[in-house]
């Protein structure tokens, strides 16, 4: 079983608009459905460790369009390599949602044409109306999810309820505690207790999220995105801030360890798939959106890397064992979607930088 690192870093939309002077908006649609889609080539970017090793040659196998998968660790790198100016050499980009709409803002992205995309109709119909493309005009979601609390429920005196439990915690909790360290996240909770929105762009609020999270530092073990799990599995750590698919890793070693979505409410991330306007093959990379989204295919994401996927027919294939194991899998759309859609803040998403370099130097 794979473990995939996701690091979704801030790129600020103001630089991705500087950078792609494409035009905004991401167009009408331009494609040729009868064109011959094995005359055309692929590159897809995507995280490591995000897709089945075989989706290459299957995909190639069943359409007979060659594909080349290129990694990226993080959004902002992607982001950097998509904005760089001329040709980025790349059809498909996964990113994050928020980072699907500032390529939109900056006219980088190809308009879908559902008609290419059968597949669409195994989405779930929440996943079909995400604030940030309503519609799926420009992207689609392979994989979403929210960020909550990950606690050993062994050691922890009382079942965590609320970010308070985590943000102001007891005694026996204090030092024990980790929180995510990538800015929308880090602020997060805090925004989330204070009942503010998680795209809050309101300094007042910023200003009580900071004054909140200078109190709390002295009590955490560490800001932590990737190791947090590791901490609850040793008992080093009993209570952390984490994605639930994340929090899954440290289940899959001690089923002690248990997600829970704080009763103030959390975020709904999605992490989708986009094809870019400068591509030359986007009958292709239609064809290769639509592959992806068939049950079998997309299946592999939530049995291989433990997140949910807005797929409908993907979900329903699961083994029934997997969600035992594994309830935060079990979440409905509908409880997902009571969450909130992180959304793209264009300039103001350099003062969440801000926020974190200050919390994270001080």
């Amino acid at each position: 079983m794979s473990l995939q690192r996701i690091t979704r870093t801030a790129f600020a939309a103001s630089a991705v608009l500087a950078l792609a002077a494409c035009g905004g908006g991401s167009g009408s649609t331009d494609l040729d459905p009868e064109a011959d889609i094995t005359a055309q080539k692929l590159v897809v970017g995507i995280w490591a460790d995000y897709y089945p090793e075989d989706l290459a040659e299957t995909f190639e196998a069943k359409t007979g369009v060659p594909v080349q998968i290129v990694h990226h660790a993080t959004n902002e790198e992607i982001m950097a390599k998509l904005t760089a100016g001329g040709d980025s050499g790349i059809d498909v980009a996964f990113v994050s949602g928020q980072y699907a709409q500032a390529l939109n803002e900056g006219g980088m992205l190809q308009e879908l044409d559902h008609d290419l995309i059968p597949n669409i109709s195994n989405l779930y119909p929440e996943a079909t109306k995400l604030a940030y493309d309503d519609g799926n005009k420009f992207s689609l979601p392979y994989a979403w999810g929210t960020t909550g609390l990950c606690y050993r429920s062994d050691l922890l005196p009382a079942e965590p309820t609320s970010w308070m439990d985590l943000l102001e915690p007891s005694a026996e909790v204090s030092g024990k505690t980790t929180m995510l360290s990538t800015e929308r996240w880090m602020a997060l909770p805090a925004l989330k207790a204070l009942g503010y929105s998680v795209n809050s762009e309101d300094p007042d609020e910023l200003t009580a999220v900071k004054d909140q999270l200078m109190k709390t530092k002295p009590t955490l073990l560490s800001f932590d995105d990737t190791t947090f799990y590791a901490k609850l599995v040793t008992g080093e750590a009993v209570l952390t801030e984490a994605w639930d698919g994340w929090c899954n890793y440290g289940i899959t070693e001690d089923p002690n360890i248990k997600f829970t979505i704080p009763e103030e409410g959390s975020d709904l991330w999605v992490d989708t798939m986009t094809v870019l306007k400068s591509s030359q093959n986007k009958e292709a990379a239609m064809a290769f959106l639509n592959y992806v989204l068939e049950p079998e295919v997309h299946s592999w994401a939530a049995e291989n890397i433990l997140y949910k996927v807005p797929n409908q027919a993907a979900m329903e294939a699961l083994d029934p064992s997997l969600l035992e194991t594994y309830p935060n899998l079990a979440m409905t759309p509908a409880e997902l979607a009571k969450q909130e859609v992180i959304v793209d803040l264009g300039d103001y998403s350099t003062e969440y930088t801000r926020l974190a370099t200050e919390i994270s130097a001080k």
